[in-house]
């Protein structure tokens, strides 16, 4: 099949492929047409439409309504970026027309996002008042898929294992995970301590399949030690500074628990080295995704951020 640009454009328009992602999203060609606002007979004429012009079946029906066909599958794939690339051209019309304006959508772990992006956030927004930012936290894993579903414009997160080679990364600083404990238990007032010392302790920590986790077994193993016997597996890190915060538990939190909670009266970072747990923090984005013009100030900031911080360390 040879198809040239103009036969492309007659055959094959912007909104059919679409209709096609929304029924596939679906299941279902009803299901599609409410949420499209357009009659059922209305999509089943574009998807035939568009099966006609393409000369294959993009979609296999069954009792439980339709699912793509590996045709349409290869189809989508190429439609989200199509989709993606006009988004971030549109956001680069917005930018040109109004510099600093528009909107950006951030995905990060939750310690990050409760310590270093609001400080980037903070000096960003006090440059451009305008702009809106959209952030989303959880485990590393689930922003990585975030940014290979496009649903985020960049990630900054711990680098935990050898990266996809579709994934760029830009690193802004490297940070150990650290011991902490409320300020009232009676392991904060010591000055000096060891890991091993704090085993028969009550734990928090975050379950040892998660991508932390793992790193938190690599931690007390590097020490001779057996992961010990938590009371509260969580990978909820509010959940976890709060069990932290009454006195009787302990836990493994990224640096930037002592970076960004100084001031914080219910931790303290007990004295102790983790060197095999330190991890880079760093932006990553993908690599044949044009980044938006907000995008780029914004990892500009996170590295004039990260070199402040260096500083002051």
């Amino acid at each position: 099949m040879d198809w040239d640009e103009q036969r492309l454009g007659r055959r094959l328009k912007l909104r059919d492929l679409h209709v096609l992602l929304v029924v596939a999203e679906c299941g279902s060609m009803g299901k599609a047409a409410d949420r499209l606002s357009v009659s059922q007979p209305a999509i089943s004429k574009i998807i035939s439409d568009m099966e006609y012009a393409l000369g294959v079946p993009l979609l296999d029906r069954n009792p439980r309504g339709v699912e793509p066909t590996v045709y349409a599958r290869a189809l989508l794939d190429g439609g989200v970026v199509v989709f993606d690339q006009l988004k971030q051209a549109i956001k680069r019309v917005e930018f040109l027309a109004n510099p600093g304006t528009g909107e950006l959508w951030i995905g990060s772990t939750i310690a990050i996002a409760a310590g270093f992006i609001p400080a980037v956030i903070d000096r960003m927004s006090q440059q451009y008042p305008r702009m809106v930012f959209h952030l989303s936290a959880g485990e590393a894993s689930t922003t990585y898929r975030a940014l290979e579903e496009r649903k985020v414009d960049l990630v900054i997160s711990p680098i935990f294992a050898p990266i996809d080679e579709n994934i760029h990364t830009e690193v802004l600083y490297n940070e150990p995970l650290v011991v902490i404990a409320g300020s009232q238990s009676t392991w904060a007032r010591r000055r000096r301590l060891e890991l091993a010392e704090l085993a028969s302790a009550t734990w928090t920590l975050p379950p040892p399949s998660s991508l932390t986790g793992s790193v938190v077994v690599e931690a007390f193993r590097a020490q001779g030690l057996d992961l010990p016997g938590a009371t509260v597996f969580t990978s909820v890190t509010p959940v976890r500074n709060a069990l932290v915060a009454t006195g009787r538990y302990l836990s493994l939190a990224q640096g930037s628990v002592a970076r960004f909670s100084r001031d914080n009266p219910g931790f303290k970072v007990l004295p102790i080295d983790l060197p095999t747990t330190r991890r880079p923090i760093a932006v990553i984005t993908l690599k044949n995704r044009t980044l938006s013009p907000n995008a780029q100030l914004f990892i500009n900031c996170a590295h004039e951020v990260a070199k402040a911080l260096a500083r002051r360390n």
